[in-house]
């Protein structure tokens, strides 16, 4: 069924596969209630939603494509819906902005459903320059990094746009870095699973040193999904009354910037590990729409139980590294996020985090996670001609805007717009492709109409 033989693999392999890239990426399992709940949802439900929608969408991935690709809640995504989309919606006060969220998510999901049986995304996805490819996602990478710094206590607001905050009676940036270093340090050994590694250790520090309180008996009945499921469902009415109002195009956008980050991302990860795994045949993926569904059935799936937007994972390549070649890894990762759902208390208090002033907690547990996820993802900025300045200019604009706005979507219009001018200002407008002057007119129209997101 899964062809292990024909493609020079062994079942142990496979499971071992399977366990190896659970083990790189489970850290979601921490970080994304972490996320989720300051959009105001429940994190024994964020957990429950994540855990169910990974497992369905990576067993599906196996059996349907037959890839060793694991999918979960993507990082970059998760922030775009909680600090963008979710407050934005919450403003205007048509409905609860996280069941909003939850609805956008949805129609977006079945959307990309649709095209993904009709080769849609990845000739959208090849007709977009690399520049803005790269700036974007480099820029969220900087987006999270940023989150991480603070929620360590390592930076904070200050005179300038940030300020040092030391290290004197901070007790929590001192724990943030003793994190950020054992993972660094797992990681340059290249053992698998290092960032989980690395927050289970800190974990360990914190509880030692008594910043933290252990949960006592870690393993529990699940439970909290129905306070989260039904929630996309439950929002739709607000997201309808939108597109009637003067926020109908910022809904557009919205949706343009959730279909848009989760399609270059997918479907660079799927020819990504298909490549390290040699499954490409003629520089084309076999099965791709196969697997491009199986992405956005993940994504359906968890919006309607309550997650943000499920994508394929790059960890994934630590399976293949270890001789995974079929579905069947997949499969194997899938279930063991289903076992995962069990550790609820120590998700819950890894996720409370170190409360350092009344209402005010930091997690540095987490953010070494979050800072070393931005390094991985700012390695995609040297895909960038930096010969040519209508090149690197807007990946440049688009880097820098995402993290000193807090907005995803304000750094993606600027880099838009200012690829579109800067090849039609030099006369080069035919490098230009169609699709980015149309939604760099759509981006300026939105923010001469409605400047504030």
């Amino acid at each position: 069924m899964f062809e292990i033989r024909q493609r020079g693999s062994t079942v142990a392999r496979e499971v071992l596969g399977g366990l190896t890239t659970f083990g790189a990426m489970s850290y979601i399992i921490f970080v994304q209630p972490f996320f989720l709940v300051n959009a105001g949802m429940d994190a024994g439900g964020v957990m429950m939603a994540t855990c169910i929608s990974v497992a369905v969408a990576s067993v599906l991935m196996g059996l349907w494509a037959n890839y060793p690709i694991a999918l979960a809640p993507g990082m970059g995504l998760n922030a775009f819906f909680v600090f963008v989309l979710v407050p934005a919606l919450a403003k205007w006060q048509l409905g609860v902005g996280w069941q909003m969220g939850l609805a956008l998510t949805l129609i977006t999901g079945v959307i990309f459903l649709a095209l993904s049986f009709v080769g849609f995304r990845a000739a959208v996805l090849n007709s977009l320059p690399d520049a803005l490819k790269s700036g974007i996602a480099a820029g969220i990478g900087l987006f999270i990094a940023v989150i991480g710094l603070a929620d360590g206590n390592l930076i904070r607001a200050g005179g300038g746009l940030v300020e040092f905050a030391g290290f004197r009676n901070n007790p929590v940036a001192i724990l943030t870095l003793v994190g950020l270093g054992v993972t660094m340090i797992l990681m340059a050994l290249r053992v698998r699973g290092a960032i989980l590694l690395g927050i289970l250790v800190t974990t360990g520090v914190a509880v030692a040193t008594g910043q933290v309180h252990w949960c006592g008996n870690p393993v529990d009945v699940p439970g909290g999904l129905d306070e989260t499921a039904g929630g996309a469902l439950a929002g739709m009415a607000g997201i309808w009354e939108a597109l009637r109002t003067e926020h109908a195009l910022d809904v557009l956008i919205f949706a343009f910037v959730l279909l848009f980050i989760d399609l270059f991302d997918t479907v660079g990860t799927l020819v990504g590990v298909a490549s390290r795994a040699g499954l490409m045949k003629g520089g084309k993926l076999p099965k791709a729409e196969r697997a491009l569904s199986a992405d956005a059935a993940g994504t359906v799936l968890g919006a309607c139980l309550g997650t943000s937007t499920v994508t394929s994972y790059i960890e994934s390549i630590t399976g293949v590294a270890v001789g995974a070649r079929t579905g069947l890894a997949a499969i194997v990762t899938g279930v063991l996020f289903l076992v995962a759902m069990f550790f609820q208390p120590l998700v819950a208090m890894i996720g409370k985090g170190i409360e350092i002033a009344p209402n005010i907690s930091k997690n540095p547990m987490i953010a070494p996670a979050l800072i070393l996820v931005g390094a991985i993802m700012l390695r995609s900025i040297r895909e960038v001609n930096w010969d040519d300045v209508t090149e690197y200019v807007p990946a440049f604009l688009t880097l820098v805007v995402i993290p000193m706005t807090y907005s995803i979507s304000a750094g993606i219009a600027i880099g838009f717009v200012s690829y579109a001018v800067g090849k039609i200002a030099t006369g080069r407008f035919r490098e230009c492709p169609v699709m980015v002057y149309v939604l760099a007119a759509l981006f300026v129209l939105r923010y001469v109409a409605a400047p504030s997101m």
